[in-house]
């Protein structure tokens, strides 16, 4: 299901009805863990057999916090589907629940469209929930701009709209999307002009008009402002629509800062940069879309209508179609190619522990190794972690894999293992950053220089994209252009991380709630709030 909340809603007090989705809809009941998706309201049929009766299940497609996407084939038609399996074992809340059944009500109860995916049969076993939809093959929207080299207005122009379509159909239907960003939209095939999906109602909530909602949900460089501040409706779809067209046109957010509280304030801040290249090229049209879909005050912000009305969009076959490729391209993949450093610097920051604290490391690492063969399963590390109360979801687990590079076809060694326990810990120790940063400061100036950096990958240095992928960890962790990495850009580096694509992942529900609590408690949204008004948008 993706990543998945509970509703916030706040409903004009003399209204207690519940958000309906197709006329006055029941109140979906609270259920047990035995029956997830009994008495679904609005006419969702739910097999209660088992799904190998009708499908057959292949390869695994990808993972979310609580389910697995698995290739599918109808046995009668030979159609290759996608199923969603969600373990009932993992659903260990009453909110956790009405995640699933919410999830299935909406894409039942959204009608046909060309860019919504389509949910084909719903089953339920003992131990899990079953989605069978549409298989989209063709590759996550920013994979195909990266993959095609360049991009100008009129493409962008066409996936704007596709993107807007997508949510004027969902708030006809009385739906808020509440996750709208790249990752979730996906092409059914790999032709050029195949369609473009989204994918994941894991967020999505019924509204109807005058509904609020106060639980701070999505993934960071795509939220409202109003979001931040816990009071929000459907308008926030469009901001996240507009944050998506920007990073279409130039490559990078509009609002960017290293830690969470920098991407709240510059949210609120709301100030855009339309000077820095490619946006010179950029037709003033397009612009002016742009900022009328980043407005902070939604109620001034354009509708999904008001856009798809807006001239650039109307008027897309003749959008310029200057290409805008080589800084879209160059930074995608900056941001694509980022943490090579960050990976190195954890082997070198597990090779200077203590000899207390390998030999800690050395313990778990036997204590997880059931088979005694010196090498972990995928299987045997997830069990071991549970087994050590990691509090970390298994959505966390795999993430944290995929930074040092682990797949799931990967055995574990103990230097692996050894890096993975070190991002585990969340390294933040001066001491240990400090001696992995003269790791690779050879000439022992306080700075690490390109030549420094092709030592460190010397081994990759046969590879013909070796020098892109250098340069691209120069331009992406030098953070004030000066050709060389300091020890504070180094540790921010190691300590937050700065590729907003991956980091966006890891973002659902209630992750930014602490964060406005505390921006709330030391006045900064407030101030944040009340300055935003005073800063004009930067053109």
């Amino acid at each position: 299901m993706g990543n998945c909340c509970g509703s916030a809603a706040h409903p004009p007090k003399k209204e207690k009805k519940p958000n309906p989705y197709a006329g006055n809809a029941p109140h979906v009941p609270a259920v047990s863990q035995k029956s997830v998706l009994n008495d679904l309201p609005g006419g969702v049929i739910v097999r209660q057999e088992s799904i190998t009766e009708n499908y057959i299940l292949g390869k695994e497609l990808g993972r979310g916090e609580f389910g697995i996407t698995y290739l599918c084939t109808d046995k009668k038609s030979q159609a290759t589907l996608a199923c969603k399996t969600i373990s009932k074992r993992k659903l260990k809340t009453r909110v956790d629940i009405e995640d699933v059944r919410r999830e299935v009500v909406i894409m039942h109860h959204l009608p046909p469209h060309p860019n919504l995916i389509g949910l084909k049969d719903v089953y339920e076993d003992e131990s899990a929930v079953h989605l069978v939809m549409e298989l989209c093959e063709g590759g996550e929207l920013f994979d195909r701009i990266v993959a095609r080299g360049h991009y100008h207005e009129r493409a962008a122009a066409s996936v704007t709209r596709t993107i807007v379509e997508v949510v004027q159909a969902c708030h006809k239907n009385g739906v808020m999307h509440r996750d709208l960003k790249p990752e979730n939209f996906l092409f059914l095939n790999k032709k050029e002009n195949s369609p473009l999906k989204a994918i994941d109602f894991g967020l999505s909530v019924f509204f109807k008009p005058g509904d609020t909602f106060d639980e701070i949900v999505g993934s960071p460089y795509y939220m409202a402002p109003e979001v931040l501040k816990r009071h929000y409706g459907p308008e926030i779809d469009v901001w996240s629509a507009g944050v998506i067209l920007y990073i279409l046109l130039c490559g990078v957010p509009p609002f960017w800062a290293e830690t969470e509280q920098g991407v709240a304030q510059a949210i609120l801040r709301g100030v855009i940069d339309f000077k820095r290249d490619p946006w010179p090229l950029v037709s003033d049209k397009a612009k002016s879309l742009v900022r009328q879909m980043l407005e902070p005050d939604p109620k001034q912000r354009l509708t999904a209508q008001q856009v798809l009305d807006h001239p650039w969009l109307q008027n897309a076959k003749h959008a310029p179609e200057v290409s805008l490729g080589d800084a879209v391209r160059s930074r995608l993949k900056q941001f694509s190619a980022m943490n090579k450093l960050k990976k190195k610097a954890l082997q070198v920051i597990a090779d200077l522990l203590s000899g207390e604290e390998a030999d800690g490391l050395k313990n778990i690492f036997n204590l997880m190794d059931t088979n005694k063969n010196g090498v972990l399963t995928v299987e045997e590390f997830e069990a071991g972690l549970h087994k050590i109360s990691s509090q970390l979801a298994d959505i966390e687990i795999h993430q944290l894999m995929e930074a040092v590079g682990i797949d799931k076809n990967s055995s574990i060694d103990y230097p692996k293992f050894a890096a993975l326990a070190i991002h585990l810990q969340r390294m933040d120790s001066d001491e240990y950053l400090h001696k992995a940063f003269a790791h690779f400061d050879l000439d022992e100036n306080g700075f690490i220089d390109l030549d420094e950096l092709k030592h460190a990958f010397r081994d990759e240095l046969g590879s013909s994209d070796a020098m892109e992928l250098i340069n691209n960890v120069m331009k992406e962790v030098d953070l004030d252009k000066d050709g060389q990495i300091s020890y504070e850009e180094f540790a921010s580096m190691m300590r937050t991380g700065t590729d907003w694509r991956k980091v966006s992942r890891h973002y659902s529900r209630g992750k930014y709630t602490s964060l406005s609590i505390k921006l709330m408690q030391d006045g900064s949204l407030q101030q944040q709030e009340n300055t935003a008004t005073q800063v004009g948008t930067e053109t």
